[in-house]
Parts: structure tokens; C-alpha cells; sequence
């Protein structure tokens, strides 16, 4: 699939020049200043026509003027894409854009991924969004949050490469109440947890090593370890965790990505005893383990246990955590914790990459972390997200109770939602999001089998009900053909 424009044409309609030709202008201005690239595809004709409100033979006459040109070439069944960037005079100086953005080391997303974030914005219906909702987001605790750091701030001076003290020192406090006892020599502050992977990749990481994960894992939906050429190992998942015993003792660098605590995208919760059995494992044999616990505040039922951390003692676990699921992702504050060396050579290489994260921010943190009514605002939002989760289930009983299967989620965002293995997810993705759905296929996370990815988290129940009725129906029509 090819990566779509981003298209911000803005008609002119009390301009003499048409329409068409306006839109040829722009198309032509946005190729020759290497906006758009060679082989990327732009948004259907009756898309663009809806959008900017104009007749439809208006965008089919200025793509039949850019194709004359040899700017954009059209293929039945494969859209519109840019041709050329060369087809005259004005666009031969152009610099080669093509060939300097595929020479870096930084892989480019997924197709499927891309799409999702180009559309995430602009698509009414977000079944799969892993963030919470407006009307869930926690607005008086962060306002007042916000109004104290404002009040505290003598200055807005770089931070230590370990971020702020006093974040450090209320993560330290807040930390032991999930059984984790740190100092705050061993603690990172990161521009939310995945830049703490992209450090882990960027400091640690030889090229080449071994990375095992579930078969169907969120960090299979992200490119950051393709920079080192990363080889996946893919590990079973039963019904207590992850199946650690596949991993073979090997002297080759390899270590293991788990999210014990509500999985993404699974929703899976690790045992206890598998993650006895798994630590002693890992400290067997060496083995690193990397511990995202995005969702662990998320439990709706009942708490779940201890993270890894809480009973590593010999510091195999580098433990990340975040407030971008439980507070506000737009923060952009984050966390890892880990042996004291490792956690001042990943400082080192973040102070190269942007020189600490926000000092609003991190403040900001401090108050929601230290305010008396933190664990109510938290209990809150466990009750709204049990509610959601209520009405999802019983949304997708109604419509889809005869065509998939699903787990019910303990915690966090989560369905995981079995299909027909005659469903073409590639088509119902399109389909879904040419009616106004965006419904993420589970193929972006490596999944081996037919399954989406949904979230109760973002839309609202009758959203929620709304995107499944309209997935339903397209799953049928694939179905009886």
C-alpha cells in the first residue's frame, strides 16, 4: 500500500483562475518543493471532491492535465501516484528527495500504519485509538496541575540528564506502591516510553540481536529496531503468559519485550507464578528483559500483581512506564528504571538527542503525582473505562456475536477480536475507513491469525456501537460473496 499525500489544497473561489487549474498549481508546487515524492498515491477523486465541496469533473480534469504532464499516472484498482518529479524545467532542480528519505538507517512505518496516523485525526469513528477519550481525560486534576507548575517555575532552563529531581523523587515514592524500590540514581525521565525503546535501540542494542515478543505484539507495529536489524522471534501465549521456555540459551545478544500487564494489543495478564518462573529464567541465563507497563494503573476488576521490577534482584529488568494511557499522552513524560550504568548511558545519548524532556511537563507531573486526590482521579477513570467496557462487550454481542469471537479484557484498552479466516482484512480496513471507521487490523501487530484490534477507550458507547454495526455489515458482505 502507498503511502498517501498530505493534501491542504485551499480553493480560491473568488479567484479568476479555475479551479482545475488551481488544483494543478498546487498539486505541481507541492512535487517541485518535495512534499510529495515519487510513488506516493494521493486521496481518491470523489474523496478530494467531498472535501473540498467543488464538482467531481473538476478534480477529474486537473488529474487528466497532471497525467498528460507526466506528473501523476492513474492504474485501475490502484488509485492516482505521483509519476514524476522531473517532467519540466521548474521541477528538474529539484533535489532527488526520493532517494535522500529511504537512505537513513530509521525505517519508515508500515503502510497500514502510516495511513492509520495520516487518518487518525480526520476519520469520525476511531474504534482503535489507544488513548483515552475527551470526555475520559482528567481535565480539572491536570488543570490544576498545570496552574500550580506555572506558579512554582523560577525558570525554564535545561534540567539534569536524568530529568527532574522532584519527578524522580515522587516516581520513587509512587513506584513502591507497585513493590519496586528504586533510588533516584535509577530512574530516567523520557519524552514518553518510546523513546526509552528508541534509546534502549540507539545505546544498547548490537546489531542483529534476537528480540522475542508475543506473536502478536505492539512493538511489531513500530519500526524502531529495524534500525539495527533486529530479528523477531515470535513466542507462543497461553493462558498464564507468555511461553519463556521457547527462548533458547544462546550466547548470540538477544532479550525479551514484554507488556505483562493488560498486553497490547491481547490484553493478556501474566501470572504470578509465570512471572516467578520467567525471572528466574532470565537470570539463569543472562537474558535482558524490557518491561512496558503502560496499562498497569488500568485494572477494572481486580489489581493485578506485582510487575517483574518488584522482584528483580539481580537487574535484568529495564522497566518502562508512562502517563500517555492513564493521564494525558500529550505530556509527553515517561520513565525508565534500571541499573544505574545502564541508566546514565541512555541520559548521555538522550542529552545528544533533544536535551530533556519538557520542564513544564515534568512539573506538571509532580502535582498530579503528589496531589491527595491522585488515587481518586485514577479510580475515576478505571470506573468511566469499566462502564465502556460494559457497553463494548454487549455492542459486539449484538452486532457481531455470530461472525467473531473476543476476549474480555481485566484491564486496559483492549479487544482483540477474532474473525472468519475468509475476511480479507486488508479490504474491510479500506472499506471500513471509506464509510468514516478506523478499525486497526491486527496484522500491523504481527498477529499470525484474522483479528482487529479495537478500543473502548477513545469512542464513545454509541460510537463504539455506531463503528461496529458498520463493521458488521461489511464483514457480511465480504462473507456472502
Amino acid at each position: 500500500m502507498a503511502q498517501t499525500v498530505q493534501f491542504r489544497w485551499q480553493p480560491q473561489r473568488e479567484s479568476a483562475t479555475p479551479l482545475y487549474q488551481q488544483l494543478i498549481t498546487y498539486c505541481v508546487t507541492q512535487i517541485r518543493q518535495g512534499n510529495w515524492l515519487v510513488g506516493q498515491q494521493l486521496p481518491p477523486q470523489r474523496e478530494l471532491a467531498q472535501t473540498y465541496r467543488v464538482n467531481r469533473s473538476t478534480i477529474h480534469t486537473a488529474i487528466a492535465e497532471l497525467q498528460a504532464l507526466g506528473v501523476v499516472m492513474t492504474a485501475h484498482g490502484r488509485g492516482t501516484r505521483v509519476a514524476s518529479n522531473s517532467w519540466s524545467t521548474l521541477l528538474s532542480a529539484t533535489p532527488d528527495w526520493q532517494r535522500w528519505v529511504h537512505a537513513g538507517e530509521f525505517s519508515a512505518n508500515q503502510p497500514t500504519i502510516q495511513t492509520i496516523n495520516q487518518r487518525e485525526f480526520t476519520t469520525p469513528i476511531r474504534l482503535s485509538t489507544g488513548e483515552l477519550g475527551p470526555d475520559l481525560f482528567p481535565r480539572r486534576a491536570v488543570q490544576t496541575a498545570m496552574h500550580q507548575a506555572a506558579d512554582q517555575l523560577t525558570t525554564l532552563n535545561y534540567l539534569p540528564a536524568l530529568g527532574s529531581l522532584a519527578l524522580r523523587e515522587a516516581l520513587v515514592q509512587r513506584l513502591k506502591t507497585w513493590g519496586v524500590q528504586t533510588t533516584v540514581d535509577n530512574i530516567l525521565i523520557t519524552s514518553g516510553s518510546l523513546q526509552a525503546l528508541q534509546l534502549i535501540t540507539a545505546a544498547l542494542l548490537k546489531p542483529g540481536t534476537t528480540v522475542y515478543t508475543a506473536a502478536a505484539s505492539y512493538l511489531r507495529s513500530l519500526r524502531v529496531l529495524e534500525s539495527v536489524q533486529a530479528k523477531w522471534a515470535p513466542l507462543p501465549v497461553d493462558e498464564q503468559g507468555l511461553a519463556y521456555w521457547h527462548i533458547p540459551v544462546s550466547p548470540q545478544p538477544q532479550l525479551l519485550y514484554t507488556v505483562p500487564t493488560f498486553d497490547n494489543p491481547l490484553g493478556t495478564v501474566m501470572t504470578v507464578q509465570r512471572r516467578t518462573d520467567l525471572l528466574t529464567f532470565a537470570q539463569k541465563y543472562q537474558l535482558p528483559i524490557i518491561e512496558d507497563t503502560a496499562y498497569q494503573e488500568l485494572w477494572l476488576d481486580q489489581r493485578p500483581p506485582l510487575p517483574l521490577k518488584a522482584h528483580d534482584t539481580q537487574g535484568n529488568v529495564l522497566y518502562l512506564g508512562t502517563v500517555s494511557k492513564d493521564l494525558a499522552p500529550g505530556l509527553r513524560v515517561g520513565w525508565l528504571v534500571g541499573p544505574q550504568a545502564v541508566v546514565a548511558r541512555l541520559a548521555d545519548v538522550k542529552m545528544q538527542m533533544d536535551y530533556g524532556a519538557s520542564t513544564l511537563s515534568q512539573q506538571t507531573l509532580v502535582n498530579l503525582l503528589t496531589a491527595p486526590d491522585y488515587p481518586r482521579t485514577l479510580q475515576r477513570l478505571r470506573d468511566q473505562l469499566r462502564e465502556r467496557r460494559e457497553a463494548a462487550l454487549a455492542s459486539l454481542t449484538a452486532t457481531l456475536g455470530d461472525l467473531a469471537t473476543w476476549n474480555r479484557p481485566a484491564g486496559g484498552f483492549y479487544l482483540w477480536v477474532q474473525l472468519p479466516a475468509k475476511v480479507e482484512l486488508p479490504r474491510l480496513f479500506q472499506a471500513a475507513l471509506a464509510q468514516g471507521v478506523l478499525a486497526n487490523p491486527g496484522t500491523v501487530y504481527g498477529a499470525p491469525t484474522n483479528a482487529l484490534r479495537l478500543s473502548y477507550a477513545y469512542a464513545t458507547p454509541a460510537e463504539f456501537r455506531r463503528g461496529v454495526t458498520i463493521l458488521a455489515t461489511l464483514i457480511r458482505q465480504q462473507l456472502s460473496r
